[in-house]
């Protein structure tokens, strides 16, 4: 057989559906996500990431290997490898891959990442603290379509009328028990909005704040008060918190 046969042959020869994705990762492109599974504290994920950080995350409890996989490629259009184990440190970088969504998704996960663990914030409170007041519908898009659950903390987010509201990542139960988890209580919250209890106050500070905020947590119960809207908080002297931000200052 000539040479040129033998090349002919060799061209015919199709590479494995692995190698561009070992290739690209290998060179260091962001466009090569790898992925593995992550035991959280409170259910299984599925994390992918690449050089510009953790790119899309899915429950593991509930979704397969392949269900994951699947879905990664048809919503992004990208390679993606199987890692033998995920970083210790890449959940706690809090680096996101947010190049495929638009500029206002981005404004809105970022806010919501900023969500301190055990506390919540409304759809308008993150509207509002991104410029955009009038967007609240819009913003519960934005996090009904979060591509890190869990990592960026859409759970954290509530109706403004203090109902729970639904999650992504499992309905309202799941939101619960992520909520519990994390040190709130689920069963105070919806009591407080059958109420209409929206904020706490303390009469020492005349501070008002967003009930879980950590110094709403703090005011003894002697100096406690609660309100049912901003309008009430202010008409007492009160001042919104500037660590929590329940209102517009």
């Amino acid at each position: 057989m000539s040479l040129t046969d033998q090349l002919a042959r060799l061209g015919e020869v199709r590479a494995p559906a692995s190698l561009l994705p070992a290739v690209m990762a290998a060179v260091g492109t962001a466009a090569a996500d790898r992925y593995g599974r992550l035991d959280d504290e409170v259910w299984p994920l599925w994390i992918a990431w690449n050089r510009d950080g953790v790119s899309a995350v899915m429950r593991a409890d509930v979704n397969d290997e392949a269900a994951f996989s699947g879905w990664f490629r048809r919503e992004f259009d990208r390679p993606l490898l199987r890692a033998d184990s995920v970083p210790p440190a890449l959940t706690r970088s809090r680096r996101y891959d947010l190049r495929e969504v638009t500029a206002f998704e981005r404004d809105v996960l970022l806010k919501t990442a900023e969500i301190p663990r055990g506390q919540v914030r409304t759809y308008g409170w993150v509207a509002r603290e991104i410029g955009r007041p009038a967007a609240v519908r819009a913003v519960g898009t934005a996090l009904a379509n979060n591509p890190i659950p869990v990592l960026i903390p859409c759970h954290r987010v509530i109706r403004s009328d203090g109902v729970i509201g639904n999650y992504g990542a499992g309905g309202p139960e799941a939101k619960r028990e992520i909520l519990a988890r994390e040190g709130v209580d689920p069963v105070e919250m919806e009591r407080l909005a059958r109420e209409g209890v929206r904020f706490f106050g303390s009469r020492t500070t005349h501070i008002f704040c967003v009930p879980t905020c950590r110094h709403a947590r703090r005011v003894q119960p002697r100096h406690h008060v609660q309100f049912h809207s901003e309008a009430e908080a202010r008409t007492h002297g009160f001042r919104p918190c500037k660590v929590c931000r329940p209102a517009a200052a």
